[in-house]
């Protein structure tokens, strides 16, 4: 009997040009996706076409542009983990035009602040200020200016939980550089700490992940967690500084969790500078946790054809109206006035930690520095999504089952769900749609999850990635200058250029396949360039040179 099932020749065909190109620039480090920018001589009026590296941080979309912006973040952990120095961070003076955007601002507050008084409109005055703010950020100065109604906070009682331990506090100190230890032989060192906390777990599961009964999973509680896993971080650390008593300084990455399913347990890596005892570090992770003071969901209002509709008439309380007797739908701050001023009212949710502690101790310069620098930044090329991909139709039901839970779950204050629940959500505006809500923690690709992937505490290294950036390319214009080569072009981002995008109809912008021909051609010649400095900079180091 003849065998049907057998599969057939397999012809192979010969390579796709357009792929071959971005094969190469891959291997050579060029972006596949240059974006072409216009730069014009505001003295000359000379213009040219200058093609930037898209920047993206996900290898899927841009192999090199993600890989040079993992390399950079490798950079910023190695050289803050094991400072032996406090780093020094000063700000600069206010130039002119900062001063006078400021002034602009008092003046701006101080006539809103009278009309306000007066009982006048301030529309337009807030309008004005918010541009302010804008122009504000864009000269260069850091903050936020708190005004009054930014203030404005409510508060609850502080008391801790019952079913908390009491985590004793100690007075911080201004420093952020661990202990020195002292070797018998004499030597001294300076170790650093590798800590790991993850997620409990939210029932049994199979070795591939999957749940023993997707029935009692508990996937509301998985998906509540990723939502709010940031602030659970956060909160983590502000526990750990008061507990130790110095200003603790960390460079943490968030992954999912490989033993459980993909996509559903998140992990915290987190490189500390100085080291704390494994029994003191589990003292402050089950000391800490996080409560969501949010209006309660667990009834359904509005769901299927029957939702809010929107109604920019509707008074003072514009916005969402009950679709069968047209009442104008509880703001949120009303929602949290309600909880606010019930006495039995319990948290939407509280995150904690699970029980799984793992700390290494790690030395500077080490094998193991090395590695566990690799494990941070291992997976920030790739989004939730893709560090543990389903392979098999359980998996792939698991996830689907966890999309849906976040589906209608509301993520922030300003999350469409919170209509579904018979809330306006905050700042209201008309398109809003229980279930579609645009927020990064309801991507697929995301999961839950809407926080940064990488958290880095200010005095890490005394430097910004931008810092970093800068000096990487002032170490490589330094050895050509020692070899005496001249760089073959440098992004002049002077104040003597405007930058524009240029659109795909331009005469002047080339070709996709045309760019990277370009772009591979100019990185061959800059890596000879490089090489040669190199070698000229090792020739001249040597006693025979010298």
């Amino acid at each position: 009997m003849t065998d049907t099932t057998s599969p057939g020749p397999v012809k192979v065909l010969p390579p796709l040009a357009r792929e071959v190109v971005k094969a190469i620039a891959v291997q050579h480090g060029v972006c596949v996706r240059p974006v072409p920018m216009r730069r014009v001589n505001l003295h000359t009026g000379q213009s040219e076409i200058v093609y930037v590296p898209c920047g993206h941080t996900l290898a899927s979309v841009c192999p090199s542009c993600a890989e040079r912006k993992r390399s950079l973040r490798a950079t910023q952990c190695r050289q803050g983990w094991h400072l032996e120095d406090e780093p020094v961070i000063e700000r600069a003076d206010p130039d002119e035009m900062q001063q006078l955007w400021i002034e602009l601002r008092a003046e701006a507050q101080a006539k809103h602040d009278t009309a306000e008084q007066a009982g006048d409109d301030t529309e337009d005055l807030a309008a004005l200020i918010r541009e302010l703010d804008v122009e504000i950020e864009r000269s260069g100065i850091r903050g936020q200016l708190k005004t009054g109604e930014q203030l404005q906070r409510r508060t609850r009682s502080t008391r801790r939980r019952q079913d908390t331990p009491d985590l004793p506090r100690r007075p911080v100190e201004a420093r952020t550089v661990g202990k020195t230890y002292t070797a018998p032989d004499g030597k001294t060192f300076r170790p650093s700490l590798f800590l790991t906390l993850t997620l409990d777990s939210y029932g049994k599961v199979k070795k591939d992940g999957t749940p023993v009964d997707p029935a009692t999973y508990d996937y509301r509680r998985a998906a509540r967690n990723a939502l709010h896993f940031s602030k659970l971080i956060d909160r983590f650390i502000q526990n750990l500084r008061r507990f130790v008593g110095f200003d603790v300084q960390y460079f943490a990455t968030i992954e999912p969790q490989r033993r459980l399913a993909p996509h559903l347990h998140l992990h915290l890596h987190l490189a500390m500078r100085g080291t704390i005892s494994r029994a003191e570090l589990r003292q402050v992770v089950a000391a800490t946790y996080h409560q969501v003071w949010w209006p309660p969901i667990d009834e359904v209002k509005y769901a299927g054809g029957n939702l809010p509709v929107w109604d920019p008439a509707a008074g003072e309380d514009s916005g969402y109206l009950d679709p069968s007797t047209g009442e104008v739908l509880p703001t949120w701050d009303d929602a949290l006035d309600d909880v606010g001023q019930d006495e039995d009212a319990e948290p939407l949710h509280v995150v904690r930690f699970g029980r799984q502690v793992d700390a290494q101790g790690v030395m500077a310069d080490s094998p193991d520095s090395r590695r566990c620098i690799g494990y941070l930044t291992k997976y920030l090329v790739k989004n939730t999504t893709e560090c543990h991909n389903p392979e098999t139709t359980a998996q792939r039901d698991h996830v689907e089952r966890m999309a849906e839970t976040l589906r209608y779950e509301p993520c922030s204050p300003t999350c469409a769900n919170w209509l579904r629940y018979g809330i306006q959500p905050k700042n209201p505006r008309a398109g809003l749609t229980p279930g579609y809500c645009k927020g990064k923690a309801h991507r697929r690709e995301h999961l839950g999850y809407g926080g940064r992937r990488v958290l880095v505490s200010r005095k890490w290294s005394g430097k910004t990635l931008a810092d970093h950036k800068n000096d990487r390319k002032a170490w490589v214009l330094a050895r050509l200058a020692e070899a005496g080569i001249s760089a073959t072009r440098t992004d002049d981002n002077s104040q003597h250029h405007a930058w524009e995008r240029a659109g795909p109809g331009d005469r002047d912008v080339k070709p996709f396949e045309h760019r990277l021909l370009l772009l591979i051609d100019e990185r061959q010649r800059r890596r000879a360039q490089l090489d040669q400095a190199q070698t000229f900079t090792e020739l001249s180091a040597t006693p025979e040179a010298a």
